[in-house]
This record gives structure tokens, sequence and C-alpha cells, in this order.
């Protein structure tokens, strides 16, 4: 209300003084009351200005019926204004945004003015019956100018001053810097306004648009108003670059005087700078704004990023540390009923059990690292050429005294062309099909398991077929899913936790493939994979004339002399049980720096040594035995360690290991892996630079 109030008084003064309105300020400030204020309160203010209004048109003496008609206009004008900008700048009002200050221009200044400029020249014309002359067309381009520029100029700034909080931090210019802006301006706008020599307005431009790139809108705003301010004086008072205009001669506005004319021009240049500077300064915020966005979401995905990857840390840890937990008593508990089984003297009965015994153990490692792997996810894919019938052997290996013991007959049917290499990952392949295979055995009881591989179109088709009970149709569409079961009550026939064909179908997935189950009940199983595996170079076919192996253990001259390095007392006794079994001088020390001590002193064909260990770890262990001159290159050093992840393994390579052997062992795997020492059929050790520089 003070602000109406206020622009009423300037604008009397300003016509008793000068005889005309540089810019009508009263409609924009009742505008900006309806926008930003709630209901009640804006019509408490429009009742007081329009009285105000009423008021200042008795003060200057319009007739009755024009005093009534420009108050109703005004309120009318404010009131559409508002209206219009509700419906096309948004509930927000938000003017630090370009398009919806050129909206408010366009669609709510522009046409509210057209229409309260033709109704009240209508009214006045119609009233005073006058007809339509030049000078009334001029008065109509003045009011519609002074009224536009009075809506443009004033409402979006009292609604970013109302907003200012909103720009806080979003100004580039420190205090001093804007106080030396203002400043600049203030002169250079005095200096051009308060001469009559020089056509000099462009020079305010500059200072103008610097604000506008500095400043925020809310100071740019206060910067317009003392632009105008000062060079609406000016211009009221016969001074600035406006006046040293040459004026047109137009018919029948001779009776015009010349500052009227004049004023028309300088409303433009007023129009000019409002249209560019306000664009201009939203423009800048509304970048500020962005890039200080994207740097808080920029800091927030790093930061989202490091929590990820400590959370990935910690889980791969936890994985490690449960895989070696477990693994370290299963060894203990599948390596004694490995020696129990074959221990000579038994009677039948112990020899089951020690069996029996030794099956649990399989059957709880294997669920371990089912679940292990479950927890662990989707590692990268190393593809490399492979033969695949090879990978398929390796596998149903795991399940060869599974199905023995049930009668089967477990066979792999290859139909690949001979020599054949295909591009996979070995391990994803080998986790896909051991938990089939695994499945086939136990769910036949009688019969046999059969997997073939064939080629299908640009892939590989591997089928697990089987002779055992099938599949419940009902069960098919969750087979696949974690934890499910085709029986889960507490009738069932089979152990397991549901988590074998959920592991395989993952990692089918990850290869890029799709697995099919085609099952009868009472007939049997089909699980096929459809593998988009690429062909590669076939394997080069070996002619080279066959070399004598190396003779088995026991035929050896010297008994091979191996050293046992684990800190822990049951996993040196069930090796050195096993070693001995096969005619093997053994030596037991139960850390690193004792088995560095060991190979300085004495020749050993193997060493088998575990990783985790006091005093010294046996990775650091292996890299210093390297390290021993002639002794330590040679030396055969296989990791036999619960560290069984694949980055352990890499691990243990690395560190300059030939070769891992997981816990549990037992006695086949024991003495495959020594007869693979003493024959030189080891990988060669090679200590990576990472290695080193741990």
């Amino acid at each position: 209300m003070l602000l109406f109030a206020a622009s009423q008084l300037i604008g009397h003064w300003s016509v008793a003084t000068y005889g005309t309105v540089v810019v009508w300020l009263s409609n924009g400030i009742m505008a900006a009351a309806l926008l930003q204020l709630h209901r009640r309160p804006a019509v408490a203010v429009l009742t007081a200005c329009f009285t105000i209004n009423l008021f200042s048109n008795l003060l200057r003496g319009d007739p009755g019926v024009l005093m009534w008609v420009n108050a109703l206009l005004n309120l009318g004008q404010a009131a559409l204004a508002a209206l219009l900008a509700r419906r096309v700048c948004g509930a927000a009002l938000d003017m630090r945004r370009p398009r919806r200050l050129l909206a408010f221009g366009l669609y709510a200044a522009a046409p509210t003015v057209t229409v309260a400029t033709f109704v009240g020249y209508g009214l006045v014309l119609l009233i005073r019956q006058s007809e339509l002359t030049t000078v009334v067309l001029f008065n109509l381009y003045s009011f519609f100018i002074v009224e536009f520029l009075g809506l443009l100029l004033v409402t979006p700034i009292l609604l970013l001053v109302a907003r200012a909080h909103r720009f806080e931090g979003m100004t580039r210019a420190q205090a001093p810097e804007a106080i030396g802006l203002f400043g600049l301006m203030l002169v250079v706008t005095t200096a051009v306004f308060w001469q009559d020599d020089l056509s000099v307005a462009y020079l305010t431009f500059p200072p103008m648009l610097l604000m506008a790139l500095r400043l925020s809108p809310t100071k740019s705003a206060v910067a317009l108003i003392l632009l105008a301010a000062i060079t609406g004086t000016a211009t009221l008072t016969g001074h600035g670059p406006v006046h040293l205009t040459r004026l047109a001669e137009v018919p029948g506005l001779e009776a015009v005087s010349p500052m009227l004319r004049r004023l028309g021009i300088y409303n433009l240049y007023l129009l000019a700078m409002v249209a560019t500077v306000l664009p201009i300064s939203t423009v800048m915020t509304e970048r500020r704004q962005l890039e200080t966005r994207l740097r808080a979401r920029t800091l927030a995905a790093q930061e989202a990023r490091r929590t990820a990857e400590d959370a990935a840390a910690a889980r791969s840890r936890f994985l490690a540390m449960m895989s070696h937990e477990m693994r370290t008593p299963l060894n203990g508990v599948a390596g004694f009923a490995d020696v129990l089984a074959g221990r000579p003297g038994l009677d039948a009965e112990a020899v089951r059990q020690a069996r029996q015994i030794k099956e649990s153990s399989d059957g709880l490692l294997m669920l371990v690292e089912d679940i292990l792997d479950f927890a662990r996810g989707d590692d990268t894919l190393t593809n490399e050429p492979l033969d695949l019938a090879a990978v398929a052997r390796k596998t149903v290996a795991t399940s060869l005294a599974a199905a023995e013991a049930r009668g089967l007959k477990l066979t792999i049917d290859d139909r690949l062309p001979a020599q054949a290499r295909f591009t996979a990952d070995r391990r994803a392949l080998r986790q896909a099909l051991h938990p089939l295979v695994a499945n086939a055995v136990k769910f036949t009881e009688r019969g046999e398991v059969v997997v073939r591989l064939d080629r299908a179109g640009d892939g590989v088709c591997i089928r697990v077929s089987d002779t055992g009970c099938g599949i419940e149709p009902s069960v098919l569409p969750e087979l696949f899913e974690a934890f499910a079961q085709g029986d889960a009550s507490i009738r069932r026939n089979h152990s397991g936790v549901g988590l074998g064909l959920a592991l395989a179908a993952r990692h089918v997935r990850r290869m890029g493939g799709r697995i099919d189950v085609d099952s009868r009940v009472g007939e049997g199983s089909t699980f096929i994979l459809h593998l988009p595996f690429e062909r590669a170079a076939d394997a080069i076919e070996d002619i080279t004339p066959a070399v004598e192996t190396a003779p088995p253990i026991e035929e050896s001259d010297r008994a091979p002399c191996v050293l046992v390095v684990d800190d822990h007392p049951v996993n040196r006794e069930v090796a050195r049980i096993m070693l001995e079994a096969f005619g093997c001088e053994v030596v037991e020390v139960c850390d690193g720096q004792q088995a560095l001590n060991a190979v300085a002193e004495q020749l050993f064909d193997l060493v088998l040594m575990d990783v985790r260990m006091p005093i010294m770890d046996g990775l650091e262990a292996t890299r210093r035995i390297r390290a021993i001159p002639d002794t330590g290159e040679a030396l055969s050093i296989v990791a036999m360690t619960a560290d069984a992840m694949p980055e352990d393994v890499t691990r243990c390579l690395a560190a300059g290991m030939n070769a891992h052997m997981a816990k549990p062992i037992n006695q086949a795997g024991l003495l495959s892996m020594v007869n693979r020492a003493l024959s030189g059929d080891l990988p060669a050790a090679r200590v990576t630079l990472e290695a080193e520089a741990a």
C-alpha cells in the first residue's frame, strides 16, 4: 500500500511539474500484490489501493464518471495481468527462469495493457464524443508504452525481491565487487543523461550487462529501478541523449509538445534495457544454479560410488573370510574321513561310515560354495578360447563318485567338431554346468545322465539329460528362483536349499544365453543351455612323439621330500598322513618364517604353502623363497589354503606359486598334485610387479 501511495504521488508530481508521466507504476504494484499475497490480505490491499486511487483522482480533478472509470480500469488491469500470469507463468511464479519472464511479458502484460488501452480510450471517446485523430492515436501509443513498461518493470522486480532468499549463493560477485558495479552504473548513467552534447545512451548498457552477468536478478532489478529514476528525471528536466533526437514532421501532431514525443523514444530505451538485463540476469542465475546442482550431484555421486566400493570391498572381505573359516574345519573332517576310508584293516561298516562322513562333508562344501557364489554376485567375464568338451569332462568329474555310488552311467556326448574351440569364460561355464549335473545325479535313481554338446545356429547348445523323477509342471515357473524347491515339504526325499538352479540360470544369463527345461514326470528332465559362444581358432593337434613321464612316487629311487606349511595342527596332520601313505617324507612347519628357514637348510621336492599364518604369511614367504639363489627359482610351491576365491587364486599365483589347491583336500587330488610336481608338469612360477611391490 505504501508503494502504491508513493507511485500515485510520483505520478501527480510528474504531471504537475512536467505535464506527463514517464512510467505508470501503480498497476504493476497491484498486480504483484495479487500474485504474492494470499486471498484475504490481497483483497484488503486491493481495496485500500482502490480507495487511494479514487482519492488521487479526486485531487487531480477528474470528473465524477472518469474518476471511477480510471480507478476501475487500473484495478481491472492489475487483476487481469495477475490472472494471466497465474495461467502462463505457473503457480510458483518463479521469475528466475527466462521462459517465465518472457511468458509474463508476451502473454500477461501485453494483452492486459492492450485491452485496457482500447477499453479506456474507447470509453473516453464515447463520453467526450471525440473522433479518432492522429493525436488520439499518438496518445494510444503513449498510454500503451507507459502502462506496459510499468507492468514489465515493476511486477517481475517486486516478485524477484519478494523471493530474494532463493538467490542466496547465486551471485558470483562478492560485496566489494557488487558495490563497485553499482557505483560504475550510477556514474556512467548520470554522466550520459545529465549532459546535452552527445547522443551516447548506448554507454549505459555495458555496466548494466556486467551487473546482469555478475549479480543476482534481485540486485539487477534494483539497478534497473535506480537507472529508471536517474534517466527519467534527467529526461523530464530536458537533459540527456533523448533530447538530441531529431523529431520527424508528422501532420496532426503539431499540438503535441516535443517533450511528449521524445518520451516515446525514452520509453523504448527503457523497455529495451528491461528486456535485455532481466532475461540475461535470470539466465545467468539459472546457469549458476544448475552448476551448483551439478557440483552437488557430482559430489553425491562420488560419495555414493565410494560407499558402494566400500560395501563391495566389505562384502568381498566377508565372503573371503567366511570361505576360509568354513573350509578350514571341513578340511579336517573331509581329510580324516578320506584317510579312514582308505585305511587297511577296517571292517566294512567302518569304511561305510567313513565314506558317509566324506560324502556329508562334500555336500556341506558344495552348499558353502553355492551360498558364497550366490552372495558374491556377478563378476566380469574373462573369455578365452576353450575346449568345451574338456571343460565339461572336468565339471562332470566331481559328480562321478556320486553317480557310481548310485549305479548311474554318467557320460559326455561330444558332437562338436574335432579340435574345435569356442570363446567363453571357463569359470562361468563350469558354475553353470556343475549344479545341473549334480542335480541330475541326485534326482536319478537308475538309468543314466548324459551331457551332450552340439552346435546350434551361431552358438553352442549343451543338454544335460537324466532319467530321473522329472519335474511337476506347477513347479516349472519358479524353478530358477533362489531357494525355490520342487518339494519344500517336511516329507521331501532330497536335501538342498534351492540355490543350484538359480546359480546356473544366473551364470547362463551372464554369458548372454538362456536356459530351457523339458521335463516329464516319471521319465526324466533335460536342461538345455543356449550359449552364444563364438568359434575360435581350432586347436593344433600335437604330433610330437610322446616322452617318458616321471615314474610314480613309489618307484622313485629317493622318497620325495615335501614341506607342509600350515599354522593349524589338524591340517598339517591330515596332509602328513596322506603324503606318508604315498611314500613321501614330510617336514612340518607352522609359519612362513619357519618355512623360509627350512628351505634354506634342506632340499625339498614340493612345498605345500598355507596363506593365512602368523609371523609371516604364505605370500610373503613364497616371494622370499623365490629370491633365494639357485634353490628358490626351481622349487615347486603349491598353495594349499582355505582362501579359495578367484582373487585369492590370482594373488597366490602372482606371489610366485606354481598352482593353487583349495581346502578341503582329498587323497586323489593331493596325489595328482605331487605327481605333477615331481614330473615337472606344474605351470612355471612368475612373480608379478604388483606382487613384488606388495
